[in-house]
């Protein structure tokens, strides 16, 4: 072989491990191969040739509907061009824990000046240690001079006075999923905040119209979720109750903007958009665990297709006290499956939170995941007590039986108007939650694989498992009956009324 193949092997084996079920790479090192051998004008014929063909793929379709579906979400039609956003000249933030801090350090970067409240002196100090931590490492790394640095950490400033907020545009509540706990703060908030000031909750999974009603100023009040590490995630879901007014709206997407985020807007509903859709995701994950898969098969078989992390290891990064602690709180909102979500349970009664006890569905060396049958028979010993049958999984029912709630769920959203268009869903999930962006986001996918294919597939674990985790959404059945896209719904939509 020539030195020009041995580079090209090197490049395609580089392509294979990097650029997993992409073309886009293979076609680029086509064409350098090709300048090797063709000339000139052969050369760029075949280049030609080769763009027109990438430009064909649906992996080049998936990329540019992302790229124009990140810029539409700041267009809200029901929104009037007189609401103007609030200046927002400081910030505040309560809770110093990691989202706090994240977040913080998110105002410092954009040159907003924030104060940060915490009730605790303890807490306070470990959450300015650990902002000090971030900007030393990013120092380390190269990535920010010792004078930058200095400049960003003067402008957030830790206090244990609520009194100290009252110079804030903008509050952002951010402690642990607690109603009555946040619903205390936002009370207090409404005595210390400054009239026309923004007051946004962080909460993932919570009623902020709820939150909202502890304040006799519902229409300042707005849901503005961060996803974790907040100074590095894009994602920034803009949660409006019904009485969130559109300069308030509009001011949380000039926000997003200043901190280099990409805001979605979405209505009040359990889990918003992200979270919401993935509930079934991960409760189907969690129920072929015990129905014999291990937590590698699942994981593996995600991650090939082309997720960032497979939705195991996600618990096991984030906690899987985080997940059992949500369902605790909001049992009487899940279905009557006493199988429900129970491998995490499992896991939880014994010790097994994760990455930070060092095992979970994994074992832990570091950040390594290693396979432990230890967490096998714990989840096989909760099976047997369930009664769950046990059976064979391959990497397609893995697939179809994640995928397929997952986009059966952004349907029933985007049907019940939570979500303004179907590519706000999609850059939702390819934002925040690994979805490949090559596949254009859960919505795109729908429609990549045919509308007829997933409510065939939904009614087929329906017929095996029973409807009660497999009812396709109405929209989904519509759309089906009709024999119409996505797009062809939307034009036809009509632009729903001004929130106020």
């Amino acid at each position: 072989a020539s030195a020009t193949d041995e580079i090209v092997a090197r490049f395609v084996e580089q392509a294979n491990t990097q650029y997993r079920n992409r073309r886009a790479a293979h076609t680029a090192i086509e064409a350098i191969r090709a300048a090797a051998r063709l000339p000139f004008d052969e050369g760029l014929l075949y280049e030609t040739k080769l763009v027109d063909e990438a430009k064909a793929t649906t992996e080049s379709k998936a990329l540019v509907h992302v790229f124009f579906a990140e810029r539409e979400t700041r267009k809200v039609p029901d929104i009037p061009a007189s609401a103007q956003a609030r200046p927002i000249a400081r910030g505040a933030i309560v809770g110093a824990g990691t989202m706090g801090g994240g977040i913080a350090i998110g105002f410092a970067n954009a040159g907003v000046p924030v104060t940060v409240l915490d009730s605790s002196r303890e807490a306070l100090e470990r959450g300015m240690a650990n902002v000090a931590k971030t900007y030393d490492s990013m120092v380390q790394r190269g990535r920010l001079s010792e004078e930058a640095r200095a400049k960003r950490m003067a402008l957030i400033t830790g206090t244990l006075q609520a009194e100290a907020l009252a110079e804030a545009d903008v509050v952002i509540e951010a402690v642990f999923e607690d109603l009555a706990l946040k619903k205390k703060i936002f009370a207090t908030l409404d005595q210390a905040a400054k009239p026309g000031a923004v007051l946004a909750t962080n909460t993932s999974t919570l009623d902020v119209e709820e939150i909202a009603a502890a304040t006799r100023r519902p229409g300042d009040v707005v849901g503005l979720h961060f996803f974790s590490p907040a100074n590095v995630m894009p994602l920034l879901e803009v949660v409006r109750t019904k009485d969130t007014s559109p300069e308030v709206i509009r001011t949380a997407l000039e926000l997003a903007r200043r901190l280099r985020k990409t805001p979605v807007l979405a209505r009040v509903c359990y889990g918003f958009i992200g979270n919401r859709m993935m509930e079934g995701y991960a409760r189907e994950a969690e129920r072929m665990v015990l129905e014999g898969a291990t937590p590698r098969q699942v994981d593996s078989a995600l991650e090939n297709w082309g997720m960032a992390m497979g939705i195991l290891a996600v618990f096991d990064l984030a906690g899987v006290d985080i997940g059992v602690n949500v369902h605790r709180a909001n049992a009487d909102r899940y279905p009557p499956d006493p199988t429900y979500y129970q491998a995490d349970f499992a896991l939880y009664e014994a010790g097994r939170l994760g990455q930070k006890t060092g095992k979970g569905y994994y074992r832990y060396e570091g950040r390594k995941r290693i396979d432990d049958p230890e967490a096998i028979g714990i989840l096989r010993a909760r099976a047997q007590a369930l009664g769950v049958p046990q059976s064979a999984h391959d990497d397609a029912e893995i697939l179809e039986r994640c995928l397929y709630p997952l986009m059966n769920e952004g349907f029933r959203i985007l049907g019940e108007g939570v979500a303004i268009r179907a590519s706000d869903i999609d850059v939702v999930w390819t934002a925040g939650y690994g979805f490949p962006r090559y596949r254009g986001g859960p919505m795109f996918h729908a429609q990549t694989i045919g509308l007829p294919t997933l409510l065939e597939g939904i009614r087929k674990y329906g017929d095996r498992f029973g409807p009660m985790h497999w009812e396709p959404a109405p929209l989904l059945e519509e759309l089906v009956a009709k024999g119409m896209t996505i797009a062809d719904w939307e034009r036809g939509k009509p632009v729903a009324e001004s929130t106020r």
